[in-house]
C-alpha cells in the first residue's frame, strides 16, 4: 500500500513548519519508526550540512525505499501532526523563526485532506461490501441447479466443459448455503477451481469430471497444493469416485487434509437430502473423529471404492 501523495506533501509542510533546528527535525522522524541506522548518515551540521527541507526530502525517500513503503512511521507522523498542539515559544514567539498561522494553516490543511480521504476509504469500503455481499447471494435455485446438473450428466459436451459447468454449479450451491466463496484462481502456476469457507477455514477445491474414478497423479498434485497452505485443507470432487488405491494412499502414515466428494454426495445436496454447509460438516466431522476422508454424508459409513 502507497501513502496518499497529497498527505505526505502536506506533511512535509507541516514538519518544515513546526521544527526549526535541522537536529528537531531528525529527532521527530526518530521519534516516529526512523531507525538509527536511517538518519546516521544524514549530514546536518554545519554549512555544507543538509538544509532544513533536504533533510525532510531524504528521509521521506529513505522510508519510501523500504519493502513496506514506510507505512507506519508515515502513519505515526501523521497521527501525531493531527493532534498537534505546541508551538515552541522561543522558535515561533521570541526569534520568530517560524510563523504560528502558516504552521497552523498546514495542520489544518493536513487534517482537511485526512477527512477527505477517511470519507473516500469509508466509501470504497461500503461499496466494496455491497458488491461482495451482492456476489455472495446465490442467483439460482436449487431445482435450476439440479436440472443443470442432470443435463451435464446425459450431455456429450466437452470434459473441459462439463468441468467448468460443475465449478459454476459447486459455488451456487455453497452461496445458497450461506457459505463464502473464492472463484477460481492461479497463484506461482497452480490453477486452483476455487475455495469456500467452512467454520473459519477455507477449504480449497479441486472438481474433475472423469470418465471413470479419480486416479493418483491428479488427487496427489491437489494434496500437494493443499499442504503447501497455511493450515491448509482440500474439497476434492470427483462425479465418478474414486479408487480404491488413491483413497488408502492419501490416508495411510499422513496428516489429513483432503476430504473427498462424490457424484452421489452431489446428487443428495441437490435433491434437498441436506445442504452443502452439512455435507461439509459431516465430512470434517468422519476425519476428525475416524479419520475417514471418503464418507457417505448421511450415513456416515466409509464408501466403499
Amino acid at each position: 500500500m502507497v501513502f496518499p501523495a497529497d498527505i505526505k506533501g502536506c506533511m512535509k509542510d507541516c514538519i518544515l513548519a513546526l521544527f526549526w533546528p535541522r537536529k528537531d527535525i531528525v529527532g521527530f522522524f526518530e521519534k516516529h519508526g526512523c531507525t538509527k541506522a536511517e538518519v546516521d548518515g544524514l549530514k546536518i551540521d554545519g554549512e555544507n550540512g543538509l538544509k532544513r527541507h533536504e533533510i525532510i526530502d531524504v528521509l521521506f525517500e529513505t522510508l519510501n525505499a523500504r519493502p513496506d513503503n514506510g507505512l507506519g512511521p508515515f502513519r505515526a507522523m501523521l497521527q501525531s501532526l493531527l493532534a498537534w498542539s505546541h508551538f515552541d515559544p522561543y522558535y515561533f514567539d521570541k526569534l520568530r523563526k517560524l510563523d504560528r498561522a502558516a504552521a497552523t494553516r498546514n495542520l489544518e490543511h493536513l487534517k482537511q485532506l485526512q477527512e477527505i480521504r477517511d470519507a473516500r476509504i469509508k466509501s470504497d469500503r461500503e461499496r466494496r461490501a455491497t458488491h461482495e455481499a451482492a456476489r455472495q447471494q446465490s442467483t439460482v435455485t436449487l431445482e435450476v441447479l439440479r436440472a443443470e446438473y442432470l443435463d451435464l450428466l446425459a450431455n456429450k459436451t466437452s470434459r473441459q466443459q462439463r468441468g467448468y459447468a460443475l465449478e459454476r454449479i459447486l459455488a451456487e450451491l455453497a452461496r445458497l448455503s450461506s457459505l463464502e466463496t473464492t472463484e477460481a484462481f492461479r497463484v506461482h502456476g497452480e490453477q486452483i477451481d476455487g475455495a469456500v469457507k467452512f467454520d473459519g477455514e477455507h477449504y480449497l477445491i479441486e472438481a474433475k469430471w472423469q470418465e471413470k474414478s479419480a486416479s493418483n497423479e491428479p488427487v496427489y498434485q491437489f494434496a500437494g497444493k493443499v499442504a503447501g497452505k497455511l493450515y491448509g485443507r482440500g474439497l476434492f470432487i470427483s462425479v465418478n469416485g474414486f479408487s480404491a488405491e488413491v483413497v488408502r494412499s492419501l490416508v495411510m502414515g499422513k496428516e489429513i487434509q483432503t476430504l473427498f466428494v462424490d457424484g452421489e454426495d452431489l446428487i443428495l445436496v441437490l435433491e434437498g437430502h441436506l445442504n452443502f454447509r452439512d455435507m461439509i460438516d459431516r465430512k470434517v466431522k468422519a476425519a476428525q473423529t475416524k479419520g475417514l476422508i471418503y464418507v457417505h454424508p448421511i450415513s456416515g459409513a466409509e464408501k466403499k471404492t
